[in-house]
């Protein structure tokens, strides 16, 4: 191995000097670095871009939800009973009014214990628990502690716990896993020398509608919990005291909906905005953002606003090519029907009340033109991501051929070093023997 020697008889500082020529050398490697750099900052902005379309997508594809159309919002006119919605489509607006009949209970079992010794000599316990038969394996400790532990390790849906009482006895408490009558229990053997006594029954929750089972029109729904979702769809209702003349009603949610439409907005603004600043240009400073002058990029934002001034056309919900030809199979409408407009600065705005109003109208046509409108966001963010991440993968190939090139640089100019440390080590070896022959014959001719 080479190493560098400063100039022992020639008085140069060698390192110096090699230090400059390899900074020669290198250039073209370092030239490689900066368009690596700047390939490095370009993939960085267009995934930037594309984060912005991965947000316009998910709001495109919510508003082309048929359970976005479907929300309803839901109010209760008791503080003891909740309604809250549970999505999806099968929902639907209307009123009910029901009387909480029962609430669901656990089965809670007592029986007296002594504080020490075996409550049992079993080897097992018996039970029946919504109607399977379980089987409870008691270990060596037969105490009442041994066995609540033992029960509670077995998981059959039944737990148990030891009350200390502060009398000369302690409780032996078992209750049921789960409230409701499907999960009652019995203890059927293993047991028999405590007195176990039902002081809690196993119950479900109620409602009583129309005055409940046995009136004419009434009837009653059931559950194994205090919450009932099958009552009204789209509805989830929970109940946690016994009230009479309960009314939950459910209307369309058109809040939610416009909520919707205003993510889309945002994200549709978000996307022109990203791409106005990776592309953008400062002619006072004349500074470009990474992205300058990349058309794919900047026709991005004409391809959007292209989309928005065309307006929409789509099916038209009425048609029906038997039973009514006689009406158009699509229809056309402006984005200012749903609330949506282009502003001077090349932003859209969105307006809550004329949405509001406008699905008040006809909300069968305002949800068709409403999707259309998410369809083709969604459809134009999957096109322009498409060519956004195909630039993504031939910058990102471009980088790695080019840190390939680095590398073989990088023995190349090891090389290089290595040769230039023993040409001018040669250099100082050749100047010591010059020396030494200039001494030598200094000193024959001064001895003549």
């Amino acid at each position: 191995m080479s190493t560098s020697v400063d100039g022992l008889v020639s008085g140069l500082s060698t390192s110096n000097v090699i230090s400059q020529l390899m900074q020669v050398e290198a250039a073209p490697q370092n030239r490689l670095k900066t368009k690596v750099s700047t390939a490095q900052t370009a993939v960085t902005s267009y995934q930037s871009v594309n984060s912005k379309l991965s947000a316009l997508k998910t709001a495109a594809e919510d508003i082309g939800k048929l359970a976005t159309w479907r929300a309803v919002k839901p109010t209760s006119s008791s503080a003891t009973v909740t309604a809250t919605a549970t999505g999806g489509t099968n929902t639907a607006s209307g009123t009910t009014i029901f009387n909480v009949g029962a609430l669901a209970s656990n089965q809670i079992n007592t029986a007296r214990v002594a504080k020490d010794g075996d409550i049992t000599g079993a080897s097992t316990i018996e039970f029946t628990v919504g109607g399977t038969a379980k089987t409870v394996n008691l270990g060596e400790t037969k105490t009442a502690q041994g066995v609540a532990d033992a029960i509670n390790a077995a998981g059959i849906g039944v737990k148990a716990v030891l009350v200390q009482t502060g009398g000369s006895e302690n409780i032996l408490q078992l209750s049921g896993a789960k409230t409701g009558t499907a999960a009652a229990f019995s203890v059927d053997s293993g047991l028999d020398g405590i007195s176990l006594a039902e002081v809690a029954q196993a119950k479900d929750a109620r409602l009583d509608i129309g005055g409940g089972e046995g009136v004419p029109g009434g009837y009653s729904v059931t559950s194994a919990t205090n919450t009932f979702t099958t009552l009204m769809p789209g509805v989830t209702i929970s109940v946690s005291k016994m009230e009479n003349d309960v009314t939950i009603s459910a209307e369309s949610d058109v809040s939610g909906m416009a909520a919707k439409m205003q993510a889309l907005v945002d994200a549709v603004n978000g996307t022109l905005t990203e791409v106005k600043n990776q592309t953008a240009y400062d002619a006072a400073t004349k500074k470009s953002s990474p992205l300058t002058g990349d058309f794919m990029v900047r026709n991005m934002s004409q391809a959007i606003l292209s989309k928005i001034s065309l307006g929409l056309t789509y099916d038209n919900p009425a048609y029906d090519e038997t039973t009514n030809p006689g009406v158009d199979k699509t229809l056309s409408t402006t984005l200012a029907k749903l609330g949506v407009e282009l502003d001077r600065t090349g932003q859209l705005t969105f307006n809550t009340n004329t949405f509001k109003a406008k699905y008040a109208e006809d909300p069968t046509v305002f949800q068709g033109a409403a999707i259309a409108f998410g369809d083709q966001m969604r459809e134009l963010s999957l096109d322009q991501t498409k060519n956004v991440t195909s630039v993504i993968t031939g910058r990102n190939n471009e980088i790695d051929s080019l840190t390939s090139q680095i590398n073989n640089w990088d023995l190349r100019l090891e090389a290089r070093k290595a040769a230039l440390q023993k040409t001018y080590s040669d250099l100082e070896v050749s100047l010591g023997k010059m020396k030494q022959q200039s001494t030598w014959l200094a000193g024959q001719l001064s001895g003549l």
